[in-house]
């Protein structure tokens, strides 16, 4: 009945435990590319963890997964990493890796080498070191291999060797049925043969206080005494009598980390107490714990049945999970009596703060708690359906207005409480036995979430919707004597305000601003705000704690203003603390402190604790893991050597930059800043890709850079990789000696081809000349001709004028004559008169008359006569002569004076002249003749 009450006992104990517990890392089979069961563990010097696993070594640099198949395909057992080698032990097989000049594993086969043949299905468990030895471990011999003098030996055994086990300087091995061994000397030596020793496995054996102490599969801890094996009394014993024990280590910072099968893993101080379990209901992704490793940052490695697991053991936080959902998310703590009190959106909770049992619903308080606060030492809850006073377990319902989104202290009376409620400001009283209703504020009916009271009894309210109001009201907080919603700081969502060291500071994504008294506005603090300007803005929410931190949280960060010790000026200080990972509910982020530097966070989920006193920076470093090329020709990637300079042709410019951090912490994000020198000097943004890759470069020497920023610390190094790519082969140095050559000999042509072209333009610009002269001389002898020509046509104009004057003259004349002859025909007749008659008839028909005006004729207008002769050679010479005057274009009046006859006679003799010339009688018989 003991046995199976003490099991319902450890049981029910199990089931009601509630703690919190560290951050835990969960990789799975898809993540990792491996098979399910994993081994054992090590790590390089340069934080790569190493992993036997079941279809291959596992490796992870913090940034990717890498596989190498075992050497033999089958499953590797075993891994330790020594120097710069990687031994590994599997089925008949165990050798070490090494990386080459490219960064690849490369494997070494040890075994191979063995004179001895090696028993039939031997497969190597373990792999210790000591000294320049290393000692392979199968369940029937150890092999010993000296890494300086390359020579084995072996020592075996008839019955199983269970495990072989480092304890300070000796190297201790179990026998099963036979009883505890050492090596010495390179031989085998009994020295404990306890029938528990012979008969139950030992999981590990541990130096404690100048003693062996031995763990064993299921019945605990035993120390090595001279007389035989005394028990560890410890309370944790009742634990481990019922759990099946198959791996364990002991830790640094003193303690022990035990793996079991189905029950996770037991976390033992130094004194052996139980400080926690876990297994998959709180974390673990399988109960079956097979190997155990602490690396150097101290972060706890579980190989498992199925998966890895990484706990951040030295992580300042710990983590409450409410699987199940009982708790639901939380937006209020408080700590009161020594119990700590949870509000969440599924009511009110409570537990001891030194106990682990799951947290207590307090009845009717079912639904949205909002606030939690101490005021004159009773702990006030506002709830979605009013205001609660709590009494240890119990709630009463004080104040019956629904919605109650905080209480604050009013200046001057602390009696005296202000609420803020859905529907705007009530006045509360406090007495001992609780709170009762006063009066609402009337006059101002807005949510008020945010409440805070100025030093002059002013109310400040923030509205994230309709922003920022400041209340005047009378002196019995009755109404609302004057209401001013301020201009200056905007309202914006997540916003929120609070009273800190006596000030009013509000805070939005526009920054954080204080409250000026003297000139009743709002100002920026730009210390404050630049916790906003350095980092991803998420809420606006401010929380004062008592030990006089204002916090703020960023994307990045949990950020708290502080004052300085020397002076009242506030400083900015940062904790690395992922808003996405850590799941805050935005707008309503809470924290409250617990004790000495340990602070409550209220998550979506639950909560966690943060110790700013266990907070610590590793020096980390950033590395270069692999180089490739990309071929794209090939339609391969050609992995380069980090340590060398590389030297590529120009049209392989595609190159990828794979770097990484070891950095295990579940909430510490690693991100990278490169640069490539030689194309873009300036960092780049911030980034989580572990990579960088460049397409299309030009030639030239570049050197890439990155550097790492883990949390908020820059890594302490810079990795870099120089190389070279080389101009192309239409600019390389030959290419430049064959253009120099040809730009030689195109300058000859083109030398030669000048001089020839200006030898034919001096020979064309002569000729131009010679021909520029030629047509100046034949422009002078235009000109002379032209002035001839003038001379000849003033000539002409002259003889015209002689022509017109003596034509003129003899038609004047004649027109006398025949004047004077009519005069004289009108005398009576005699003798004398018929003289003067005859003589002026005979000046009339004088042919040198018109010989004169022939000749003028002709000189006017040569070869007129002789052309229309030649054309109407039936033309007499009193035809040519009426031809001429018609040239003349004299009219028939003008013309009879001159031919001595009548006007009637002309236009007879015209008439005569158009027939001779046939002329049709629609022609004009003057054009024609001008024309000729």
């Amino acid at each position: 009945m003991y046995k199976y009450f003490t099991i319902f006992i450890l049981c029910l104990c199990g089931f009601l435990k509630a703690q919190e517990y560290p951050p835990i890392l969960n990789y799975t089979t898809e993540e990792y590319g491996g098979e399910n069961q994993n081994w054992m563990i090590s790590q390089h010097v340069d934080g790569t963890v190493y992993i036997a696993n079941n279809k291959s070594l596992l490796s992870f640099d913090g940034a990717r997964w890498l596989l190498e198949p075992s050497p033999n395909e089958t499953i590797i057992r075993s891994v330790k990493v020594v120097e710069d080698r990687i031994y590994t032990g599997a089925y008949m097989e165990f050798g070490f890796w090494q990386k080459d000049k490219l960064g690849k594993l490369r494997y070494t086969s040890l075994s191979k080498a063995l004179d001895i043949p090696m028993v039939e299905d031997e497969e190597f468990w373990n792999i210790l070191t000591h000294e320049e030895w290393m000692l392979f471990q199968s369940l029937d011999r150890i092999y010993l291999y000296n890494r300086k003098t390359k020579s084995f030996n072996s020592i075996s055994s008839e019955n199983v060797i269970t495990k072989a086990f480092k304890v300070g300087e000796e190297i201790l091995f179990q026998v099963l049925g036979e009883g505890l061994y050492k090596i010495e000397s390179g031989e085998r030596k009994l020295i404990a043969s306890n029938d528990l020793l012979k008969n139950e496995r030992i999981i590990n054996i541990f130096s404690k206080n100048g003693d062996k102490l031995i763990l064993t599969q299921s019945k605990g801890f035993h120390y090595l005494k001279e007389d035989g094996l005394e028990q560890w009394d410890i309370l944790s014993n009742s634990k481990l009598r019922f759990a099946s024990i198959y791996s364990a280590i002991a830790l640094r910072e003193g303690g022990y980390l035990l793996g079991t099968i189905s029950n996770g893993i037991f976390y033992i101080d130094d004194d052996g107490d139980l400080s926690y379990e876990l297994d998959r209901k709180n974390g673990l992704s399988n109960n079956t714990v097979l190997s155990l490793f602490q690396d150097v940052n101290d972060n706890l490695w579980l190989g498992l049945d199925n998966g890895i697991d990484c706990i951040n053991n030295a992580s300042p936080l710990r983590i409450y999970y409410d699987k199940n959902g009982e708790l639901g998310s939380v937006y209020a703590a408080a700590i009161q009596n020594g119990n700590l009190y949870l509000g969440t959106n599924q009511g009110l909770f409570y537990r001891r703060m030194t106990s682990n049992e799951t947290f207590t619903f307090i009845q009717g308080t079912k639904g949205q708690v909002w606030y939690l606060g101490i005021h004159n030492d009773q702990l006030i809850c506002g709830h979605d359906s009013g205001t609660f006073v709590i009494e240890k377990d119990r709630a009463e319902n004080m104040v019956d207005i629904a919605g109650t989104w905080s209480v604050n202290n009013f200046p001057g009376d602390k009696n005296v409480l202000i609420q803020g409620t859905y529907n705007g400001l009530y006045i509360l009283e406090q007495y001992d036995k609780g709170l009762r209703l006063r009066n609402k504020i009337a006059g101002f009916d807005n949510s008020s979430r945010f409440v805070e009271v100025g030093p002059t009894n002013e109310i400040f309210v923030s509205h994230e919707y309709k922003g920022v109001f400041r209340i005047l009201p009378n002196e019995s907080l009755s109404e609302a004597k004057s209401v001013y919603k301020d201009s200056i700081v905007r309202k914006g969502a997540n916003s929120s305000l609070v009273s800190f060291y006596d000030k009013i500071y509000y805070a939005s994504r526009d920054g954080i601003f204080v409250y000026n008294n003297t000139t009743l506005a709002f100002e920026l603090d730009s210390i404050a705000s630049s916790v906003i300007r350095s980092d991803a803005y998420t809420s606006g929410k401010l929380i004062a704690d008592k030990t006089g931190k204002l916090w703020m949280f960023t994307e990045n960060n949990a950020n708290y203003l502080s004052k300085s010790q020397l002076s009242e000026k506030l400083k900015v200080n940062r904790v690395s603390f992922p808003y996405s990972l850590i799941k805050p509910i935005a707008g309503y982020d809470n924290i409250q402190h617990l004790d000495g530097e340990r602070y409550l966070i209220g998550t979506s989920d639950g909560y966690l604790t943060v110790d700013l006193n266990e907070y610590r920076e590793f020096d980390y470093r950033v590395s270069l893991s692999t180089i490739e090329l990309n071929l794209i020709k090939q339609g391969v990637m050609k992995h380069l050597p980090i340590a060398e300079v590389g030297t590529f042709k120009a049209e392989v410019n595609h190159i990828e930059f794979n770097y990484n951090v070891p950095e295990y912490e579940k909430y510490l994000i690693t991100e990278f800043q490169y640069r490539l020198k030689g194309l873009y000097d300036k960092w780049s943004d911030w980034s989580t890709q572990p990579k960088a890759q460049f397409e299309n470069l030009p030639h030239g020497e570049y050197t890439f850079e990155v550097r790492a920023k883990i949390g908020n610390k820059i890594s302490k190094n810079i990795a870099s990789y120089s190389f070279v790519i080389q101009r192309p082969w239409y600019i390389s140095n030959i290419a430049i000696v064959i253009y120099s050559l040809l730009l030689i000999s195109l300058s000859l042509v083109i030398h030669n081809f000048y001089k020839r072209y200006y030898r034919k333009q001096r020979e064309r610009i002569l000729m131009k000349s010679q021909k520029e002269l030629a047509l100046k001389e034949l422009e002078s002898q235009r000109e002379i001709i032209e002035l001839k020509n003038k001379q000849l046509t003033a000539d002409i104009d002259n003889k015209n004028r002689e022509l017109a004057i003596s034509t003129m003259s003899l038609v004047k004349k004649n027109q006398f004559l025949s004047s004077i002859k009519d005069q004289l025909k009108n005398i009576d007749a005699d003798r004398k008169v018929s003289s003067v008659i005859r003589t002026i008839d005979k000046n009339l028909n004088n042919t040198d008359d018109w010989k004169f005006f022939e000749e003028a004729f002709n000189n006017a207008d040569k070869d007129f006569l002789k052309k229309i002769k030649t054309k109407h050679p039936s033309l007499t010479p009193n035809d040519l002569r009426l031809c001429a005057y018609l040239r003349l274009n004299l009219s028939s009046k003008e013309i009879a004076p001159l031919l001595n006859i009548s006007v009637r006679s002309v236009e007879i003799k015209r008439y005569r002249l158009r027939k001779k010339m046939e002329l049709q009688h629609e022609n004009s018989l003057v054009e024609y003749i001008l024309a000729i």
